[in-house]
């Protein structure tokens, strides 16, 4: 897969895992406009808060983004923030850009200093490695516990010219909505101002980093970036709603990837929550069922015990009428206005032993909707993040 015009990509390995690639870089030779959404963890890493203080100090504009696996480089003080400030400096110098063009990111354990020494050592060959079919090496680069990279694209039409969307994606870990354990670097050809390109993420990432789930757990260095080009020229005013559909598309593959990637995941449940009085109804509907260890260990087991995820709903926090709640597996009915429909169990086994575990709840009292994607919680997952930092 090569990069949109405008964008070169690598990946190499600085020292700071072992045996593995862990630092990637993004260049866009000409600069590019970008946006970016981050954790809402107030223990922000010092590259969340660094790159979000540069994004605003350039105006949106971005040459390079550093980003390295094996160190979170949060909760670790003035030393750490001095560090990340340290390779910034010097990807800036090496590269030719102010500092603020410099967009920081990092991945891993937390509460450890940057060794930003051998990021330093090791940009010269990054730099020197930069292609646009760098993609691969970038998306090895920034991995983490996850099993395999993430890596999507779709293709849009603007102002009459064709463009293109490639997206990275890293996380396996500390997943659930207002952002998680994982980066996103998403890139296109596509002139469009800073302003514009925020509106689009937030509109993208509201339906899918922001609707995935594995364990609960939100991370101190979450972040989605969005860069453009602008090398494929369009006009600045051109209907952007195909735009939207391809990022959209990306975005939701990234995180159909990472749920799937979930620590020790075999099944994920696509939960939509329908008939809402209200967007906040749903979402806690949705959330409290996508987070419940007992739905997710049923789900592991493909144990359509429906039981477990009424409970869910039911503590929940959603206004709605116990009399009129609904549930169905795929095409099987299970729940039918508050009470158990007629069904066989063997059809609704065949759902839940799917690798996508279709679920629809229907609250029976608006018009309001979400759809939530989660992992299953097994015996993997215990084991990789018992053995996490060893």
């Amino acid at each position: 897969m090569r990069l949109p015009k405008g964008f070169l990509a690598s990946g190499v390995r600085a020292g700071i895992r072992k045996k593995r690639p862990d630092l990637g870089l993004i260049v866009a030779p000409d600069g590019a406009n970008g946006a970016a959404v981050f954790t809402r963890n107030l223990f922000q890493a010092a590259p969340v808060v660094l790159s979000k203080a540069a994004i605003r100090k350039s105006g949106g504009r971005v040459k390079a983004v550093v980003v390295n696996a094996g160190c979170a480089n949060a909760v670790s003080g003035a030393e750490g923030t001095a560090a990340a400030k340290r390779t910034r400096t010097h990807a800036a110098q090496l590269l030719h850009c102010p500092e603020e063009e410099v967009f920081l990111a990092s991945t891993g354990v937390i509460g450890v200093v940057l060794p930003d020494k051998k990021i330093r050592t090791a940009l010269p060959d990054a730099v020197a490695r930069l292609s646009t079919g760098g993609v691969d090496a970038l998306s090895h680069a920034i991995l983490t516990t996850d099993v395999g990279p993430k890596v999507a694209q779709a293709s849009f039409t603007l102002g009459g010219k064709r463009g293109r969307i490639v997206g990275v994606a890293k996380g396996a870990g500390m997943i659930h909505p207002n952002m998680a354990t994982m980066l996103s670097f998403v890139m296109t050809d596509a002139a469009l101002d800073p302003a514009t390109l925020q509106a689009c993420l937030k509109t993208a990432v509201d339906q899918s980093f922001n609707a995935i789930s594995v364990d609960g757990d939100t991370s101190t260095n979450d972040t989605v970036l969005l860069l453009a080009s602008g090398k494929l020229a369009n006009q600045a005013r051109a209907a952007r709603s195909d735009f939207q559909r391809a990022l959209n598309a990306v975005c939701r593959q990234l995180a159909w990837l990472i749920v799937r990637d979930g620590e020790g995941a075999t099944r994920v449940m696509e939960l939509e929550v329908r008939g809402a009085r209200s967007d906040r109804d749903a979402r806690l509907a949705a959330h409290a069922v996508a987070t419940s260890p007992l739905v997710k260990t049923a789900l592991h087991g493909g144990d359509p015990n429906w039981g477990r995820i009424l409970a869910a709903l039911g503590r929940s926090g959603a206004r709605f009428s116990t009399k009129r709640v609904s549930l169905a597996a795929g095409n099987v009915t299970l729940v039918s206005n508050g009470a158990p429909a007629v069904y066989r169990e063997k059809d609704a086994a065949r759902v839940f032993a799917r690798e996508r575990v279709p679920l629809t709840l229907d609250l029976g009292g608006g018009n309001a909707s979400t759809v939530v994607l989660a992992s299953d919680l097994g015996h993997d997952y215990v084991s990789i993040n018992t053995d996490y930092r060893s």
